[in-house]
């Protein structure tokens, strides 16, 4: 005895159709079931990682990272992929394993920052830290924010970091 496959019919064909649309036409969040907690802040792992379109290895990049512990903002994830948008508010698509969540850290911003020897803000300067400078970040509490930049630890405003704060 041969096995034989029929072919849908009409009305099975609109419904697998239908069923599909409906799948598509959802809003990103209600299909990615992984996307809970977004938004969030992460790092870079990787020294060179590349940002693509779209999410998947077929989408053209974007751009390519080449400073590994990059503070971004997760805005999204699916399907091992993660929206990100970087400090300069470019927004493309990563693949999760070159995203670290627990390792954060974040990016003077603004001016010439100081870096205080107290938690308040208080005591004195312990040093300066410029523009575009990575720090690893530690508990923010009230308006400062504990910093680790290369060994040399102490508080820095939460304004003067991206990376910091509510994503």
């Amino acid at each position: 005895m041969a096995l034989r496959i029929r072919p849908f019919s009409t009305r099975a064909t609109r419904l697998l159709i239908a069923g599909a649309l409906a799948l598509v036409a959802q809003p990103p969040a209600a299909r990615a079931a992984d996307s809970d907690g977004v938004p969030y802040w992460a790092s870079l792992r990787n020294s060179q990682t590349n940002m693509r379109v779209g999410p998947g290895r077929d989408y053209r990049i974007n751009w390519i990272y080449v400073r590994a512990g990059l503070p971004l903002k997760v805005l999204r994830e699916m399907a091992g992929w993660v929206l990100v948008e970087d400090p300069d508010g470019a927004r493309g698509w990563m693949l999760t394993q070159f995203v670290a969540r627990k390792a954060h850290t974040a990016l003077v911003r603004g001016q010439v920052t100081e870096i205080r020897e107290n938690r308040d803000g208080s005591g004195r300067m312990l040093w300066r830290a410029e523009p575009g400078v990575i720090a690893r970040l530690g508990d923010c509490a009230g308006a400062w924010c504990k910093v680790d930049i290369d060994g040399r630890k102490g508080y820095i405003a939460e304004t003067a970091l991206w990376g910091a704060g509510k994503p």
